[in-house]
């Protein structure tokens, strides 16, 4: 495959290392089905938002599903997910259902968060998904707090906590890192680097543009990991859950990622050359495995056939039932609300 052409947020590290090792068939078929449900489900939710079906904002995951998949497979069912807002493709990877998001998207009472979440704010807790959060950086402290959780009731779960690129210039970062480190909590950071912090790249906005080395200076485990190989994302993200159950406390994966659309449905992308686009496009995850299954004769061009056109039957389920489901009773403004209810002022 042709390489792509890189940009200064994605440069070829002496630490980035190829790890080889023989995955299993139903491993094969499990990414292969996984990242082409979340292409053809993110491809139907871009549509639908240009009808107005899906109002908001709406943050495609296109040709970043290794990093959600390759994490899914190599985690538990315990394990504790908490993303920023593009955020559909991770609970799809851990099973939520596709109409459970794409009614959530449009806004509709039988999603997965009731309708009141939308695009941005995706929750499963039935998957252990804890979001889908809005503020930038804001869930990178969560994710340490959810892995202290973990570690203060004595389990060997930890939590994955994902960020964009832009995230790592906020404070809070910092501050989360410093205290992972010196509790060692069981926490894997994944910065998903795909080259631009909405419209801005890396090298722009910041001194340090190997964003792996930002937790070398906690003396945290830190790696850069290609991922648009669900292979290599698989393989870091095993070793850095082992460092965690272990004990030995965090790691943080620089995923060197590449987005397809713009930061949002209302980013025309101006800012990047189509042979940039182009040079990533050769590197696509999906196509990646499926040459590999196609290789290892795991299944042939008519199952893979058959595989895409279940896919988008239940991507196509997933819009009716969406457009069939009833929107939140306006009484619902008033559930889902934390209240203390010994709390001096609710007291008589």
């Amino acid at each position: 495959m042709a390489k792509a052409k890189t940009s200064t947020t994605q440069k070829a590290s002496k630490k980035e290392t190829s790890n080889k090792r023989e995955f299993s068939k139903e491993t094969y078929l499990f990414w292969f089905e996984k990242m082409l449900l979340i292409r053809r489900f993110e491809e139907k939710a871009g549509q639908l938002y240009g009808r107005q079906k899906i109002k908001g904002f709406c943050h495609l995951y296109i040709g970043q599903e290794a990093c959600a998949v390759g994490a899914a497979s190599a985690l538990t069912k315990d394990d504790k997910w908490i993303t920023a807002y593009r955020d559909h493709g991770h609970p799809l990877a851990l099973g939520t259902t596709s109409r459970a998001v794409m009614a959530e998207l449009f806004a509709k009472a039988t999603g997965c968060s009731k309708g009141k979440g939308g695009s941005m704010h995706i929750f499963d807790k039935s998957v252990n998904f804890v979001g889908g959060h809005g503020i930038v950086g804001g869930q990178i402290p969560l994710g340490a707090g959810l892995a202290f959780a973990e570690k203060y009731n004595k389990t060997k779960n930890l939590c994955i906590c994902y960020m964009g690129d832009g995230a790592t210039r906020q404070g809070a970062l910092h501050e989360a890192f410093n205290m992972a480190m010196l509790w060692q909590l069981p926490v894997i950071f994944v910065i998903e680097n795909n080259g631009y912090a909405m419209g801005t790249s890396v090298g722009r906005t910041s001194n340090v543009t190997e964003l792996y080395q930002l937790g070398e200076s906690y003396d945290m485990p830190s790696e850069p990991v290609d991922a648009m190989n669900v292979e290599e994302v698989h393989l870091a993200v095993e070793r850095a859950a082992e460092r965690a159950r272990s004990g030995n406390g965090p790691t943080l994966l620089e995923f060197r990622t590449y987005r397809y659309r713009g930061h949002s449905m209302s980013d025309p992308a101006k800012y990047r050359t189509k042979e940039e686009l182009e040079a990533y496009k050769s590197l696509d995850p999906i196509e990646q495995v499926r040459d590999t299954i196609l290789k290892k004769k795991y299944a042939t061009e008519a199952d893979l056939e058959a595989i895409e056109a279940r896919i988008m039957a239940e991507v196509e389920d997933s819009v009716e039932f969406a457009e069939n489901s009833p929107y939140p009773d306006p009484k619902e403004a008033f559930t889902d609300i934390y209240v203390e209810q010994n709390y001096p002022f609710l007291m008589d």
